[in-house]
């Protein structure tokens, strides 16, 4: 009993960050980027507008989706970077064909939203199976989910051999990818 009440204590708890996170997400100054690899995300809001988009074919535009819109337009209109790039792998599950769906908004606020295609088990080169936000290059925040998608916290980190390996990635994703409009009319 006592050796547990240890372990827990000395776990961190990634939840913890989610506002510095949202923070530092609103206030970057020249770029964000965003790494997502995995085929379901669950246990968040998503979970309703999924359940919505599978109901009625349209996805909600929430309060938050909308925030983050308008803060990308801004952004952008001054020269700032949003960029995501989403690893899918083919065929598509019906969750990612709801994720694709629901990029429509980020992308009609300027935000670059690419795609890698994954076929035949084909990993990109150079990019991990790992999510993560890169801010303004200076600053990491890797993402952790359970194995169902549930998000479980982020860790950040300003080590430099992490941030380079982080750019590293962006650059390789960003090269191998393709527009999210290009890959939505093939």
């Amino acid at each position: 009993m006592k050796s547990e009440a240890i372990l827990d204590q000395s776990v961190p708890d990634l939840r913890q960050g989610i506002d510095q996170l949202r923070e530092e997400l609103a206030g970057f100054r020249y770029s964000l980027f965003r790494l997502e690899t995995l085929q379901n995300y669950s246990g968040s809001s998503g979970d309703e507008a999924f359940a919505e988009w599978r109901r009625t074919g349209r996805v909600p535009v929430t309060a938050e989706l909308e925030q983050w819109c308008v803060r990308t337009r801004q952004a952008v209109a001054v020269g700032c970077r949003v960029q995501r790039v989403h690893v899918v792998t083919e065929p598509l599950s019906d969750y990612v064909r709801f994720e694709l769906a629901s990029y429509a908004p980020n992308v009609q606020s300027s935000e670059e939203v690419r795609i890698i295609p994954v076929r035949g088990g084909r990993w990109p080169a150079d990019v991990s199976a790992g999510d993560f936000w890169l801010i303004d290059a200076r600053r990491l925040w890797t993402m952790r989910y359970a194995a169902d998608g549930a998000w479980l916290g982020a860790e950040p980190t300003t080590d430099p051999q992490c941030l380079a390996a982080a750019c590293a990635q962006r650059d390789a994703a960003l090269a191998q990818s393709i527009s999210w409009s290009e890959y939505n009319s093939r």
